[in-house]
């Protein structure tokens, strides 16, 4: 039995959770959310707890439950407390500014590398060396984030570039390691 998939869902107050066939709606006081899900489970909302079911135990089966229960769980931690990525640039002269909603880096480049604010992401810089990357969809976020470090990703000599706060860089020694 999946361990993930048999804890309950504890909803927060001020978050709604919908079932309507096969898709969950979420709404909360950052936004709304929907997924679907696979046919076979059955979520069910009691109270302040929603729970995931399998009827059988087929491999597919098995597969989703804990699968639909992290994802229904990221929904409503996204509604009512959201995520956020957080990103740091090291290097001489690497530095990034807000342009409304969007970034524009310098990255050693011989131009800016401007990155545009998809729908429900929000970003924001405390300083010229580091970037949040905020949403409720907690999939989207990470996908920015790391869209933003690929564009410089952190290199093991000197470890320049583009990284999570917190990401520990496998540093090389140079040539003169023989």
């Amino acid at each position: 039995m999946s361990r993930i998939g048999k804890k309950p869902v504890q909803i927060p107050a001020g978050v709604e959770v919908t079932v309507d066939g096969n898709k969950v709606i979420v709404k909360g006081p950052k936004g709304t959310l929907e997924q679907e899900f696979y046919e076979k489970l059955t979520v069910s909302v009691e109270g302040a707890e929603l729970t995931v079911t399998r009827p059988d135990d087929e491999r597919e089966t098995r597969a989703r439950h804990g699968l639909t229960r992290a994802l229904i769980q990221n929904m409503v931690t996204g509604v009512s407390e959201g995520y956020v990525k957080s990103l740091e640039l090291a290097g001489v002269g690497y530095r990034v500014q807000q342009q409304g909603k969007n970034l524009e880096f310098s990255l050693g480049f011989s131009h800016p590398v401007i990155i545009e604010a998809p729908e429900g992401i929000t970003f924001e810089v405390p300083d010229n060396t580091h970037v949040h990357v905020k949403g409720i969809n907690k999939q989207q976020v990470g996908q920015i984030a790391a869209e933003i470090r690929a564009k410089r990703p952190p290199e093991p000599y000197k470890g320049k570039g583009i990284h999570y706060v917190g990401e520990h860089i496998r540093r090389k020694l140079g040539k003169a390691a023989k």
